[in-house]
């Protein structure tokens, strides 16, 4: 029996532990379980203060394991995130850990899984609008499935987007037209209340990885774009709540795809090549899938090192 000491990881050790072609094989065992009914996710719930301050709470079951994410917010100081894995059969903690950049990482881990699926087996033309914390970790999981041959990034700040393009090796570009022209996988990662992506810019057969807005009153995609396109998502329940891109297009529900259904029924490269929209709020099931492999590894380190654990 393995020792009751609650483990805690520090974001430092997250970022060790979890690449990010790691955490997308962890979502896809994940996903495919949520898609035969083997795990659960609860969407997302916000207390919001009149001092702006907000607190995100969310939660998941999966495999032997289950666990929630909390998080504070508040716009003008930042945000803090931690996560707590729980035994599912005992209810016994087992960790605690600085889960900033497992955010980070299992976000961008969700669009490589998508993009696996549902991105044409080719060199890909890239597009990306935002420059950010989040955006840096779409373009490391689309690279970690697909080869590009070239990513143009548009920010509101153009230094922000040099700085991204120098970082990232992809081109810096004026406007969001000018990164969707021609592209086949359009990334968004912004904050933005409306829609970035220019209908007019986006190839017929484009797939938009859209992760950036995760409230019912904001969008990035605009709505002739979702009325037309073949739309999948991480969570059908959660994304009735906070998919604004959805929402406020009047999205016909019963015709919108899951993640996880799709590799429940062994997901294939679709044969008709269509626009298509993969959103994606984040969900709590991903949490407890990558850090349930943070804790498995971190236990596998431990009983290796004093093989007594094990016996306890």
């Amino acid at each position: 029996m393995l020792p009751m000491k609650i483990l805690t990881f520090t974001e430092a050790e997250v970022q060790a532990a979890l690449p990010l072609s790691t955490a997308i094989d962890c979502l896809r065992s994940a996903f495919r379980a949520f898609g035969q009914g083997l795990a659960q996710n609860q969407p997302r719930r916000r207390l919001v203060l009149s001092t702006g301050s907000v607190l995100h709470s969310m939660a998941a079951s999966y495999d032997k394991y289950y666990g929630t994410k909390v998080y504070s917010t508040n716009i003008k100081h930042g945000a803090y995130f931690t996560f707590l894995l729980y035994d599912a059969a005992t209810g016994r903690p087992l960790a605690q850990f600085e889960a900033n950049h497992l955010g980070q990482i299992r976000t961008g881990a969700a669009s490589g899984l998508a993009a696996d699926i549902l991105a044409p087996h080719q060199p890909l033309e890239v597009g990306i609008i935002g420059s950010g914390f989040q955006a840096r970790t779409q373009i490391a999981a689309l690279r970690a499935v697909r080869q590009t041959v070239r990513v143009r990034v548009y920010s509101r700040s153009a230094w922000h987007r040099e700085r991204f393009a120098e970082e990232l090796e992809c081109e810096a570009v004026s406007s969001a037209a000018a990164a969707c022209d021609g592209a086949d996988v359009i990334i968004t990662a912004t904050h933005s209340k409306d829609p970035v992506v220019p209908a007019e810019a986006v190839s017929r057969d484009a797939l938009i990885l859209a992760m950036g807005a995760n409230m019912a009153n904001r969008r990035e995609i605009p709505p002739e774009i979702i009325r037309r396109a073949r739309i999948v998502v991480d969570d059908i329940d959660q994304c009735k709540i906070e998919a604004g891109d959805m929402l406020l297009a009047g999205v016909c529900w019963s015709e919108v795809e899951s993640l996880g259904e799709l590799l429940a029924k062994g997901a294939k490269p679709d044969s008709q090549a269509r626009l298509t929209v993969f959103k994606s709020v984040g969900i709590a099931l991903e949490d407890v899938a990558v850090a349930a492999h943070i804790y498995e590894k971190a236990i596998l380190a431990q009983t290796s090192a004093d093989p007594s654990l094990s016996r306890r």
